[in-house]
């Protein structure tokens, strides 16, 4: 698969993915399974929503930036949510950057908690005809001191239960991929390597999976090998999809967009197709929040649509969005001067990383997202006094304390 997927791979994970989601099975101490369909849907401010939504375009345009020549497919909300946890010990200058980047300028932290602690259970109840799983955990290494408070509200807020365990058994590892391969079905069955570092504190995941049925389905029969003009000019052989019937369909000067439902029709893809001729790393470029809006505000149901689309896997990752995160404002963040103070003493980011995978064919959609905050100790730097520039010197009688002489060197004669 190619480039020209870009645009529909990301609105499909910022409609379906922020569409529904649960909580899957954790290790003891979990609350998660206390989620149900019970919410205060006034809880779940749609500022927050819309901060997330910008988020999710925002952060695809970035690493569309970087990989334009690749296929790419992210996760905004697994991204949002990592994130999002890590948020709550931060503080001072370190959180005016993370509040920039993930579009929380302006909102109380109340807000931004109750909102997601609603629209955990919320979304884990949107549809009974879809399977959309959401989990969360953070795993500490054994003996390091991490504030109570910033592990219960991301237990009470997050649902993610706190896991001690020692990292420096080679086994380490393997227990944190294993969690995450539970989570996402066995979609994603590695993202921390071994060993860990010796300065890695903490792991801070969320892991999503999706799988949902077209609520109308193609018809495997129909299914045909044709050609696919791909991105760098060459020409792919593909099996097409097909099928008529009444379909949302939308257009605008640009582009074509239909709406692809799933299951009960609360979740669905949407599938952007930009006018002939403009290339797709144009089109992204024009993306966002408010044309997302427009796209859909463009879709009105049709009686006889044809609607083709290709079967395709398409998998991204592991990648590490440190330099995009950086680049949206929150690069203080993976640096010494980071201020995770309601976390912890001396730590920082120093790695966001970040997997997703994905298969559509004749039945439906299959996804799966995991991202993982790695936080480590800010290590104690190398003294030196490297005088390769202007200094000042002075001379003195140690016995009286009497400066003989005093000095400033801003150039050197030789």
């Amino acid at each position: 698969m190619h480039k020209l997927f870009y645009p529909l791979l990301c609105l499909t994970l910022t409609a379906a993915l922020l569409a529904g989601c649960s909580a899957v099975p954790v290790q003891s101490g979990s609350n998660a399974g206390s989620l149900n369909s019970s919410f205060d849907r006034n809880k779940i401010s749609t500022d927050l929503v819309a901060a997330n939504t910008r988020f999710a375009f925002t952060m695809f345009k970035q690493l569309n930036q970087e990989d334009g020549e690749q296929n790419i497919l992210i996760s905004p909300l697994s991204i949002s949510t990592a994130l999002a946890m890590t948020y709550q010990g931060a503080a001072g200058s370190t959180k005016e950057a993370m509040a920039k980047a993930l579009g929380y300028t302006g909102l109380e932290d109340i807000t931004v908690n109750h909102s997601y602690q609603n629209l955990i259970p919320y979304l884990n109840g949107l549809d009974d005809k879809v399977k959309l799983n959401v989990g969360n955990s953070v795993w500490v290494r054994e003996g390091e001191e991490i504030k109570p408070d910033f592990l219960t509200v991301n237990r009470d807020i997050f649902y993610a239960p706190t896991i001690s365990l020692d990292f420096s058994k080679d086994e380490a590892a393997a227990q944190i991929n294993q969690w995450i391969a539970e989570a996402t079905d066995q979609k994603i069955t590695k993202m921390v390597d071994s060993p860990i570092e010796s300065d890695v504190v903490m792991y801070l995941i969320n892991a999503i999976y999706f799988k949902g049925d077209w609520a109308e389905q193609f018809e495997p029969e129909k299914t045909v090998q044709t050609k696919f003009a791909a991105g760098d000019g060459k020409t792919d052989e593909v099996r097409m999809m097909s099928r008529t019937g009444k379909v949302e369909y939308g257009e605008g000067e640009n582009f074509q967009a239909v709406r692809l439902p799933y299951g009960g029709g609360k979740a669905a893809m949407y599938c952007i197709l930009p006018k002939e001729g403009l290339a797709i790393n144009d089109f992204v470029l024009s993306l966002d929040a408010g044309r997302w809006q427009a796209i859909k505000d463009s879709l009105a149901e049709r009686d006889e649509l044809l609607v083709q689309l290709p079967r395709f896997k398409l998998e991204y990752g592991i990648k590490n969005l440190n330099e995009s995160l950086a680049a949206l404002g929150m690069g203080e963040a993976f640096t010494a001067q980071a201020d995770f103070s309601r976390m912890g003493n001396q730590i920082y980011i120093s790695r966001v990383l970040h997997k997703a995978i994905i298969e559509v064919n004749e039945e439906g959609s299959e996804v799966a997202a995991a991202t993982g905050v790695e936080v480590q100790k800010i290590s104690a730097q190398t003294l030196a006094f490297i005088a390769n520039r202007p200094f000042l010197f002075v001379i003195a009688d140690d016995q009286t304390g009497t400066v003989l002489f005093m000095g400033k060197l801003s150039e050197v004669r030789q």
